[in-house]
This record gives structure tokens, C-alpha cells and sequence, in this order.
């Protein structure tokens, strides 16, 4: 860490680089034990009869969100170590992942040992878990000692300055670690972004337009809709790497570009889980191809992320269902084919058992005549980012959906079938936060190379290279998570838990980097005329949406201390 911070790691030997490699292993190790001693720590206050108190949970929120943060940055600093190694295996680890893996450790470290920060005045120690000095020995090694003495210098920090304006010419800051062939994926949803969404964007937020159908037919070309629709339905068959790259890049352009796919590969999951042959062979080709667009109806007013007390209700009559309730915060739903629509059909429950999944078809509406189905109404709300697809809240009074459009025929499924799609909108949401993190990091290193005082860039100011700095070392940090949480995810293993902490950090990231290129522009920032205002108000939903942030850290933490066990 001395050579590479002193001589900017221009010329740094294979021996220095691999003491690096080894150096990260052992402190993620350090902090994996640390990891462990805070989940024991916790469960004496959150766990009861060998399992976690629901109660105990509430009463200690701090404690329990705490421990997932405690967790994430285990996790996180667990795979840039791996990614480091196999990059170094590769001859791709080179000055500035260096750099950055050095510095994002040394930072991650530091906040283990002095508190996490949850979110803004949220700070979680290991004192308030119950850890005892014992507990935090692992934190004191040498190996986290020479961090923190030496990974994050004045001069480590100026080295990697001295390198990020070369990131403006690339896809990313480092090496992402991939194969070839997500590279390819990248390079071309990157220039179709650059081409196609980067110029036009901002001028579609100011106006609050909805995104031209010609940018969704040319997605529909690119086949991002059916990236990970099985090719037997006439998707690409690709697996959730490649659904994390190409949500990126589409994000950094625009979030509202970037989620586009997000309800097609929700209502895609629902019909690979729990629908019949028919409703697969039926929906899956279209939703591919393009040519339905499918909206998601979960939440209703006063009921947020409670699922279990949804009161719209589903009927039977004869060979209809008749579903009348209200919803909101439903995304791209005047323009929406197809609305997977969870309600209530058993009666006389007032749970998760008594609800169930309907797949509603609806003609598109127009501007002029947004809801012109029968049995739905709908208005839209006014929201300062995210647009693009625009909110809206329905009214259904008795609308009317086939027998057979029932998910899978069955009742009393749709929490079910809904809980396992959560894993793939979540990875794809820390995807999305990275492409909102990375477009705001480009645009601050722009203005800031650009932008000239006393004499000199401000990008010269140690104070303004250093917010730089650290957006590009937390990037690389959240995309080795969620990379991590894709490949579990295509390999069949669970990955609730990772995919919940990518989205966790993720949209904290992307906040974190918004804010600072904000700060970056200075006065100019507060404009809506700079296009970093719009990213300021995109990233601020990403840790709301797909999970607010707490009930996120929630269910984290019950996943955490269930493992003890």
C-alpha cells in the first residue's frame, strides 16, 4: 500500500499488487469474523426460542438494521476482494483498481470500527449491537491497521484522482470483471443509451413526457424485454448478469429508460414461477417481443409495504373474476397491456393466505383517454423524479378478468408467487442505482474538469477530487455485490439476502453520488436546467421503491439471525 500510494502506482510490481490482493482477502476475512460476533451479539436482543423475535425486531429497529448494514459491508468488501483476485489471476488488475479497492477498504474499515452511517444522522456502532471489545478484536488486526494507516492517504487519494478524467472515454471506472461477452452487451447498450437517451432525457423530465414509443420499439429490437425470458418463449434466454449490465447502462442514461424492463422481467417471473403452460405460452412471446407492456398492481393507499392487509377484492361470477379496490403508485399504467394485479380472493382473511394473482388485460390508453378499459379509472400523481413512465393511482369497480387469467389457477398464491420475483427486482433496482450512481459521478468529473476557479479546474481541489474519488470506489464495491447476487441468482441458489443488500447499499450509493456532483456544480446544481437536479430526484426513489430502505434492513436482519441457526 506504501508504494502504491506514494508513486501513484504508475510502475507498481507484481509484488506490491499481489500484497494488495492477499492484504484485501485477509481483511475481508477479519471483517467476516467481526460480521459474525455482531450477529451473535444482536441475537441475544433479537432472537427468542431460537428464532427471531418479531417483537424484540421492532422494539430494536436500530439494533436490527444495523446488523444488515454491518452484514452488507461484510459482503461487499468479501467480493471486491474476489473480484480483485481473479482480476490479478487475469492480468487485469492494474493501477486504478488498485487504488480504489485499497481506499474503499480502508473507508469501509474505519466505519466498521467508528459507525455505519444508515442514512443521514442514522449511525449504527458496534457498541449499540452489544459487541464487546472481543467482538471488534478482528477489526484491529494489522492487516486492517495498515489500511487504515495507509490505504486511504492524501496522496492514494491524489493518485486516483490523477487517473478518473481517463474514465470519461470508458464503460466504467474499473475493470467490471466480466467475460467478453457482457463486455460486447455493454458497449452496445451504452451507445444506444449515448445515442438514443442521453440527449434527449433531461428535456423529457422538464417537460414530464412520457419516454416516445420509438425509444420502446428500438429497446424491443435490443431485446430488453426478453433478456431473461427462457428462448423456448422467444426471449434471449440470458441470465441476470446480463439483465444487471444492460439495466445499468440504460439507467445511467435515464432511470426511466432503465426501468422499463423492470415490469416486463417482473410479470415474465411471475409467469415462469407460478403460471400455467397456457398463460406462459400466451403472454411470455408478446411480453418478449414487445408487443405487451405489463405494468405491476400491488400496493394500495395506507398500506405501503404491508402486503398482508390489502382490502381490493376478487369475486368469482361464474367464469369472471370481478376485482374491485383501489391501488397506487402503479408505474407506466395508461400505457400498460397487461397489469399483474394482486388482490384479495378468499374472503374472511386478512392476510397473505386469502390473496391472489390476476393477470388483467386492458387496451393501451392515449393521452387524451389514458383508462379507457371498462370497470377502471385513474389519475395520475405528480412526482419530482422518476418520470418518464409516469405514477398513477387506479379505482377498480367491478373489473372484469377471465377465469383463466387467474396466475396459474390456483388461489390463495399471489403473495407467494409475488415474493419470488422480489429477488430479480431487486438485483435489477442495485443495478439501476449504480447506472443513476455512474451518470451522476460522469457528470460531476465533467463539470469539474470543466468548470474553472481562482485560476483552475475545481477538480483540482483536493476537496471536489476526493467526492470523486469516493463515488468511484462505492461503485465498484455495489456492482461486485450485485454481480455477486446475479450469478447466485442464475445458478439457482437463494439470494434473497444478497440481492437485498445490494439494493440496500446500492441506493445509498447512488444517493450518496447525486448529492456530492450536485455539491460539485454548486449553485449551478440547484438549476433544472443541469441535468444533475434530475439525477438528484431520480436517486432519491431508489431507496423507497422495491422496498423501502428499513423494511429492506428488516428483512435482512430476520435472514441473518434465522442463519445462526
Amino acid at each position: 500500500m506504501d508504494a502504491l500510494s506514494a508513486n501513484g502506482a504508475a510502475t507498481a510490481a507484481d509484488t506490491v499488487m499481489d500484497g494488495l490482493v492477499a492484504a484485501m482477502a485477509q481483511a475481508a476475512g477479519d471483517v467476516e469474523a467481526y460480521v459474525e460476533a455482531a450477529k451473535r451479539a444482536a441475537a441475544a436482543l433479537l432472537v427468542r426460542d431460537g428464532r427471531p423475535d418479531r417483537k424484540a425486531l421492532d422494539t430494536h429497529q436500530h439494533i436490527a438494521h444495523g446488523l444488515s448494514w454491518i452484514a452488507t459491508y461484510g459482503d461487499t468488501l468479501r467480493e471486491m476482494s474476489h473480484w480483485a483476485a481473479r482480476l490479478k489471476g487475469e492480468g487485469r488488475f492494474g493501477t486504478i483498481e488498485a487504488l480504489l479497492s485499497q481506499i474503499l477498504f480502508a473507508e469501509y474499515i474505519a466505519q466498521l470500527r467508528g459507525g455505519i452511517p444508515m442514512n443521514q444522522g442514522e449511525i449504527i456502532r458496534a457498541g449499540d449491537l452489544g459487541c464487546s471489545a472481543e467482538d471488534t478484536r478482528s477489526l484491529h488486526t494489522a492487516v486492517c491497521e495498515r489500511f487504515l494507516a495507509e490505504g486511504k492517504t492524501p496522496a492514494s487519494m491524489a493518485a486516483a484522482a490523477s487517473l478518473l478524467p481517463d474514465s470519461l472515454t470508458r464503460a466504467t471506472v474499473e475493470e467490471t470483471g466480466l467475460d467478453d461477452t457482457m463486455d460486447m452487451v455493454r458497449d452496445q447498450f451504452r451507445k444506444f443509451s449515448n445515442d438514443k437517451v442521453v440527449p434527449f432525457a433531461h428535456e423529457w423530465h422538464l417537460k414530464d413526457e412520457l419516454i416516445p414509443m420509438s425509444v420502446v420499439d428500438q429497446m424491443s429490437e435490443l431485446g430488453v424485454f426478453g433478456l431473461t425470458v427462457p428462448e423456448e418463449f422467444g426471449g434471449l434466454g440470458l441470465g441476470k448478469t446480463s439483465m444487471c449490465v444492460v439495466s445499468e447502462e440504460l439507467s445511467r442514461g435515464y432511470i426511466g429508460v432503465g426501468s422499463l424492463g423492470t415490469r416486463s422481467e417482473i410479470a415474465a417471473e411471475l409467469l415462469l414461477n407460478g403460471g400455467t403452460q397456457a398463460q406462459k405460452e400466451k403472454y411470455l412471446p408478446a411480453i418478449a417481443s414487445g408487443e405487451i407492456l405489463p405494468t405491476a398492481v400491488f400496493t394500495e393507499p395506507n398500506t405501503g409495504s404491508d402486503l398482508g392487509s390489502l382490502r381490493t377484492r376478487a369475486v368469482k361470477d361464474g367464469e369472471t373474476w370481478k376485482i374491485t379496490g383501489n391501488k397506487t403508485w402503479i408505474t407506466h399504467a395508461a400505457r400498460a397491456d397487461l397489469m399483474t394485479v394482486l388482490a384479495r380472493s378468499i374472503p374472511d382473511t386478512n392476510n397473505f393466505s386469502g390473496l391472489s394473482m390476476f393477470l388483467c388485460e386492458k387496451p393501451r390508453g392515449t393521452e387524451d383517454n389514458p383508462f379507457p378499459a371498462k370497470g377502471m379509472t385513474g389519475g395520475e400523481i405528480e412526482v419530482i423524479g422518476y418520470r418518464g413512465m409516469k405514477e398513477y393511482e387506479l379505482g377498480f369497480d367491478g373489473f372484469e378478468v377471465p377465469a383463466e387469467n387467474l396466475l396459474g389457477e390456483v388461489e390463495g398464491m399471489g403473495f407467494r408467487h409475488l415474493m419470488a420475483t422480489f429477488e430479480g427486482a431487486r438485483i435489477q433496482t442495485a443495478a439501476r442505482a449504480i447506472g443513476v450512481g455512474q451518470c451522476a459521478y460522469e457528470l460531476g468529473l465533467k463539470y469539474a474538469l470543466d468548470r474553472e476557479q481562482f485560476g483552475k479546474p475545481i477538480f483540482q481541489f483536493p476537496r471536489v477530487a476526493n467526492k470523486l474519488v469516493m463515488m468511484a470506489a462505492e461503485l465498484i464495491g455495489v456492482r461486485q455485490l450485485t454481480y455477486f447476487s446475479a450469478r447466485q441468482k442464475d445458478s439457482g441458489k437463494r439470494c434473497d439476502l444478497e440481492a437485498g443488500m445490494a439494493k440496500l447499499l446500492g441506493a445509498r450509493v447512488a444517493w450518496a453520488a447525486a448529492d456530492n456532483a450536485l455539491q460539485i456544480h454548486g449553485g449551478n446544481g440547484f438549476a433544472m436546467e443541469y441535468p444533475i437536479s434530475r439525477v438528484l430526484a431520480d436517486a432519491r426513489i431508489l431507496n423507497i421503491f422495491e422496498g423501502a430502505g428499513e423494511v429492506q434492513a428488516m428483512v435482512i436482519a430476520r435472514r441473518l439471525l434465522e442463519d445462526l441457526n
